[in-house]
């Protein structure tokens, strides 16, 4: 915490006359004590005020009328004088009292507005020297996260405990400037400190710049694949994400998680494909894998699993789990394309395990999908791997495989749920190639087509 310092007040003493003192001033010269406002008698008068009062200068002998004359003059006047001192009824003198008063009045008003404008300036004088921010250094680098749902007083609030900014009126100013009230974004941000309010929030605006604590994951990665990249981006140990990624460590907080297969215990599927600003957690494999369950919660909550199941059952004649939703979600996401491609690849899958294949006039219910097998070995599969006894093989094992086999994207799901309505039971898909055929003959032609495309441009 920064000192504050004692002078920070700025104290000033202001000395004044008071009207009390100086009426006492002028009181003083009824007991015969020195004051300024004592009035000087006439010279005239002083010389006949010392022969009455027993002036020692030699008078000469003269007839009595004349001296008593002369002394009664000089009493009179010496007396006359002695009243308006003592009533300070001499012009000059009252002027001067009022002059007092008067700048005593000016003084003590003055006071009042200094006063006044201590209250306006002074706090914020504090809050600046509390914030620390002068003592502060600019141009230091230093990490921020802006919490969701974040006004703008607990954002200025963020950055001036973070030194980013030590003004909060002129960033609210550059707000408005701005017109940035709504398009601010939380997340984790690396600022200077000792920036500009303008750079700040046009930072605020464009969104997170902090990779540090930054992760990125593409749909479609399993929870292996998953574990290699929060090492790689955020240095947490693949194997102890792997380790920490079962079910049964977090079904009690996201009941969604209830239909997986005790026997595998596995996440896979549930780790939604983001790009996540983990700023400001503990990060740890724990608080990542929370991060991505509550993305998944947010993200699959809104869809409606109830009602496609009751599609689907009239549909297909088949009864699927939410859990199943998502297997099937995970094996169109590895095996379709783009976004259009999706919902007619569900066509195919659901017409496969619901509908008498052609030909036969009864449902074979194999999917048939080298995707699932390609989540076992890692990579491109041969016939030999399709013919396995793995339980992951949909070539000798009907239905659905045990878990999912990658976290799908929102896309893949919708398409589990919304299948398209369509009579295909094949499909060949090529980047920049797709075919989507009825019967076993269409789909042989869609290859061979495929392979004279190719042959063609390669001749070219």
């Amino acid at each position: 915490m920064p000192t504050t310092q004692d002078n920070a007040r700025g104290k000033r003493a202001a000395h004044f006359t008071k009207a009390s003192d100086t009426a006492k001033a002028a009181g003083s010269a009824q007991d015969g004590s020195a004051s300024t406002g004592v009035v000087t008698p006439p010279r005239s008068a002083r010389r006949s005020a010392s022969r009455a009062t027993g002036a020692t200068r030699p008078v000469q002998a003269t007839s009595s009328t004349h001296m008593s004359e002369r002394t009664a003059l000089a009493t009179k006047r010496a007396a006359a004088a002695h009243k308006r001192r003592s009533q300070g009824t001499h012009p000059s003198t009252k002027a001067k009292r009022h002059n007092s008063i008067a700048v005593a009045l000016l003084a003590v008003m003055a006071v009042a507005a200094v006063v006044g404008v201590g209250f306006l300036v002074v706090p914020h004088l504090f809050q600046r020297v509390e914030s620390g921010q002068e003592d502060y250094p600019s141009g230091e680098q230093v990490i921020v996260t802006v919490p969701d749902g974040a006004g703008g007083s607990q954002i200025a609030a963020i950055l001036i405990e973070n030194h980013v900014i030590s003004d909060e009126t002129a960033f609210y100013q550059e707000i408005q400037k701005q017109n940035a009230d709504a398009t601010m974004k939380s997340g984790t941000y690396q600022f200077v400190t000792g920036a500009t309010p303008s750079e700040v929030v046009r930072q605020l605006v464009s969104g997170p710049n902090a990779t540090e604590y930054r992760l990125k994951l593409a749909e479609g990665l399993s929870v292996t694949q998953t574990a290699e990249q929060v090492e790689a981006q955020l240095g947490i140990d693949a194997k102890e994400f792997v380790e920490q990624a079962k079910a049964s460590n977090y079904v009690d907080d996201y009941p969604f998680l209830s239909g997986v297969d005790s026997e595998y215990d596995t996440l896979e599927g549930y780790l939604f494909a983001k790009t996540y600003d983990l700023g400001g957690t503990d990060m740890t494999a724990d608080s990542v894998i929370r991060a991505m369950l509550d993305q998944y919660q947010t993200e699959v909550g809104m869809l409606d699993f109830e009602a496609a199941r009751t599609t689907l059952r009239d549909r297909y004649n088949i009864e699927i789990s939410d859990y199943g939703i998502i297997k099937l979600a995970s094996i169109i996401e590895r095996e379709a394309l783009t976004d259009e491609e999706r919902p007619l690849v569900s066509s195919v899958f659901y017409n496969r395990l619901g509908r008498p294949f052609p030909g036969m006039g009864y449902v074979w219910p194999y999917l048939q999908s080298d995707a699932t097998m390609m989540y076992v070995v890692d990579g491109e599969v041969t016939q030999a791997d399709n013919q396995t006894d793995s339980p992951y093989s949909t070539y000798t094992n009907q239905n659905l495989p045990p878990t999912p086999i990658c976290s799908p994207s929102l896309p893949s799901i919708q398409a589990a749920l919304e299948p398209a309505e369509t009579d295909y039971f094949f499909f060949y898909i090529k980047p920049n190639y797709s075919a989507f055929s009825e019967t076993a003959e269409e789909h042989e032609q869609a290859q061979a087509d495929y392979a004279y495309s190719q042959s063609e441009d390669s001749d070219e």
